[in-house]
């Protein structure tokens, strides 16, 4: 996604848990901004506009901070497990030109044969991209596929300028016949053929 979205942040001066808290119930979340050798900084992020930016997978932001501008990406997001909240972020610097490693996630296109089903054995692959032009996603068509198919990570199309860090012979998606209505149906009539007759 070459789209840049932009986050004022604000240079965190206090730390620890109860000033975290506050943070977040005044709409701000905490962050730390790290990358090319440079001492991690603390900041916070203003939260809806946060939010709403890591909506996007691999999303390339821009960080306005003390009149400067700088270009990173989410590394790690933590999320509060019952209320969905974001509690903290792991910001990656990039440059333009830079190439780094992220992972994008797998979407199924098409359909396949009749009958059968699909299995995503994996939802990511690992793509050398660079930084400002990471895909939010990775298209995998089984658009005719039969029974036995197995789509691996060597197969998948990647974009332009995209290479691939996962093991090109990992399992991305199968294709089976599920076990269902008709082969059920098939063993109770063998069952009931075989069943001795009621009296």
């Amino acid at each position: 996604m070459s789209d840049q979205l932009t986050l004022a942040a604000e240079k965190r001066t206090e730390f620890g848990k109860g000033f975290a808290r506050r943070a977040r119930a005044a709409g701000k979340i905490p962050a730390v901004l790290y990358g090319h050798g440079t001492d991690p900084v603390h900041v916070l992020l203003p939260g809806h506009d946060t939010m709403m930016a890591l909506k996007h997978s691999n999303a390339l932001l821009t960080i306005e901070l003390d009149g400067k501008s700088e270009l990173a990406i989410a590394k790690d997001v933590q999320v509060e497990p019952v209320r969905r909240i974001i509690e903290h972020v792991d910001l990656l610097l990039v440059k333009k030109g830079e190439k780094i490693t992220v992972d994008v996630p797998v979407h199924v296109t098409g359909e396949s044969f009749a009958g059968t089903i699909h299995v995503v054995e994996h939802a990511s692959v690992q793509l050398e991209a660079e930084a400002t032009h990471l895909p939010e996603g990775i298209e995998v068509s089984i658009e005719g596929l039969e029974e036995g198919a197995v789509v691996h990570a060597k197969d998948i199309v990647l974009p332009k300028g995209a290479t691939l860090v996962t093991d090109g012979d990992i399992t991305i998606v199968t294709i089976s016949v599920p076990r269902g209505a008709g082969a059920d149906e098939a063993a109770e009539a063998d069952a009931e053929a075989d069943a001795p007759a009621a009296e």
